[in-house]
């Protein structure tokens, strides 16, 4: 504890070493039902061709081109159908058979021509255009041939994966197993939700919001008793927790004040500490140590301060510890709407609305920016990051801005 410089570091600094202190955790397979939002932990490769065979794209006729010679309209005589689902039939020469999108191309089929591009008369077509070899054909294989990588390791699982995993024929995949987040608040002013309210008490409202963000970062998470201002008490919340978690998550106490207790605890317990402050705003009063396996993350208590901490760097961790390739939110570029101050000694992450015009990403920064503002973070769409500097980024500059959605 003692090696811990007093000075605050800065972010670039304090993310790598919160990334560098992520453990993998341990894989489990799953079937792709429970598997969205979870990260895999195996490359999927294609054990056949996809499509399986070719199709036609569009509802028309297949017909070879080649049987279109000399001059338009072309007419061929209907010689069957193709049905989906069913085998490929073979095209009579000099034909053209009905299908449908999906269905298998008939063999000896080159193209389709689109039913709206010919005309039907009893048993024959007529066609004033002569298609393109291909034409609104999916090729067999256009997709991955067999054998492909279809999605590597540390891809997080979304929507579209999930639907691409089951054209692949899986049922089930190997995935990263959920850390396990245990959120400890502490505070004598804190009560419970639905508690009737003293003088100078609040409602603990943070352990809510982290614990919502750290399973969005595809984490187990429950909340913990708050612990009373003594340092018996929060030295043996943060003994028990450690007992049953991977992340434990302190919540305020972690200042120099005469009751932040949190540091003093984790010293009787044996904690190492890789930093004690960072210079951004809001949050500078912020933590990460580790106990063996464990890992520790102390947050301010301020509600803005906390979410955002939890969202710059404790998301980023759970998403680390479960292999994922890019445990980092995608910083966007987008330009401020509102000529805005900086700061010479921490970065600044505004809590902003988003939109777009003329085709670029405007960030609006909400007008209260305290630590202890909630309702800014109720109306925020993400975060815009302020880089250190005198003077004022003017109306148009360009900044990154990371979306809560994304960590």
């Amino acid at each position: 504890m003692s090696g811990v410089t007093s000075r605050p570091i800065g972010f670039e600094a304090a993310l790598r070493q919160t990334l560098a202190l992520a453990i993998p955790l341990p894989t489990e397979r799953q079937p792709l039902s429970e598997t969205l939002g979870r990260t895999l932990a195996e490359d999927v490769t294609a054990t056949t061709d996809l499509p399986r065979f070719a199709a036609s794209e569009r509802d028309g006729y297949a017909l070879d081109p080649a049987a279109l010679v000399g001059p338009p309209p072309y007419r061929l005589r209907l010689a069957g159908s193709q049905r989906t689902g069913a085998a490929a039939a073979r095209l009579v020469p000099g034909t053209a058979a009905r299908l449908f999108t999906g269905a298998p191309m008939p063999n000896g089929a080159q193209a389709v021509v689109m039913q709206e591009e010919a005309l039907l008369d009893g048993d024959f077509i007529t066609v004033q255009t002569a298609p393109a070899v291909g034409a609104h054909v999916r090729r067999r294989g256009e997709d991955l041939t067999c054998g492909g990588l279809a999605l590597a390791r540390g891809t997080r699982i979304g929507p579209g994966a999930l639907s691409w995993l089951a054209m692949l024929g899986r049922t089930e995949v190997e995935v990263s197993a959920r850390p396990r987040v245990a959120i400890l608040p502490n505070g004598d002013e804190l009560r419970p939700l639905g508690a009737t309210l003293g003088e100078g008490q609040i409602h603990e409202a943070n352990a809510l919001a982290l614990a919502a963000l750290a399973r969005q970062a595809g984490a187990q998470a429950r909340t913990l008793p708050i612990a009373p201002d003594t340092l018996t008490a929060v030295e043996r919340a943060i003994s028990n927790a450690l007992a049953s978690c991977d992340l434990l998550v302190t919540v305020g106490g972690v200042s120099v004040g005469d009751h932040d207790l949190v540091r003093p605890a984790l010293e009787a317990l044996g904690v190492t500490l890789s930093f004690w402050r960072v210079a951004i705003k809001p949050g500078k009063p912020l933590a990460l140590g580790q106990l063996g396996e464990k890992r520790i993350l102390c947050l301010p208590g301020n509600p803005a301060s906390a979410l955002v901490t939890f969202g710059l760097f404790g998301c980023p961790l759970l998403r680390a510890s479960q292999g994922d390739a890019q445990p980092t939110p995608l910083a966007l570029p987008a330009r401020l709407e509102t000529a805005t101050s900086r700061s010479s000694e921490r970065e600044h992450f505004l809590r902003v609305t988003l939109g777009v015009r003329d085709g670029a990403l405007w960030a609006q920064p909400l007008p209260q920016q305290a630590a202890g503002a909630a309702m800014s973070l109720a109306g925020s769409d993400g975060l815009a990051r302020l880089p250190i500097g005198d003077g004022v980024l003017a109306v148009g500059a360009p900044v990154s801005v990371f979306r809560w959605s994304d960590f």
